[in-house]
């Protein structure tokens, strides 16, 4: 089995290839936090342990290249914003492959928002993959904004052998918010 340390990143790139028009956007910025000795965070990054795919490269080649960056993951953010829900692509087959073989958490990241209290509200972005995986309650999903505290925290706390609390409905309280200054 593989050292299971990294943290995977799923995103929705739209098919477009300038990551500011996208979601990519996001992944690139955890990278910057961790580069930058400002922040206080530092993540293993699932998609630099492994080798690196063209972007000529065969759908296969890449597929089978997620699903080994997937499984030397300890846990994957998933970034979800307003288009996520429309991948039909690779975001739906990483998150099967995530929860069906590799059995890691999911912190769901939501840009745009300071905390994350009740997200069941939030349904209506999820992926189907995602959906269904909660419905069935196969998923183990922490629902958290897209911001540097919590996601350090998640990061940090739930894995492949700690779930949060709640299955897939996953949340953190208020007191957790306003020790992240998210909550007044």
């Amino acid at each position: 089995m593989a050292y299971r340390s990294g943290t995977y990143v799923a995103f929705y790139a739209e098919g477009k290839t300038e990551p500011d028009e996208t979601d990519m956007k996001y992944y690139n910025l955890l990278q910057a936090w961790d580069k930058n000795k400002a922040f206080d965070f530092s993540f293993v990054n699932s998609h630099e342990k492994a080798s690196a795919v063209r972007d000529t490269s065969k759908k296969i080649t890449l597929e089978n290249t997620l699903k080994e960056r997937l499984r030397n993951s300890k846990n994957m953010i998933l970034v979800i914003g307003k288009t996520t829900r429309l991948d039909r692509d690779w975001v739906p087959m990483e998150i099967e492959y995530a929860v069906e073989n590799c059995k890691i958490t999911i912190i769901a990241a939501y840009p745009g928002y300071l905390n994350i209290r009740a997200p069941q509200q939030l349904s209506l972005l999820w992926p189907t993959a995602l959906k269904e995986r909660i419905e069935n309650n196969t998923a183990h999903v922490i629902h958290i904004p897209f911001r540097e505290k919590p996601i350090i925290d998640a990061i940090s706390q739930f894995d492949y052998n700690k779930f949060p609390n709640g299955g897939g409905l996953g949340h953190y309280n208020d007191d957790a918010y306003r020790s992240w200054g998210l909550l007044t």
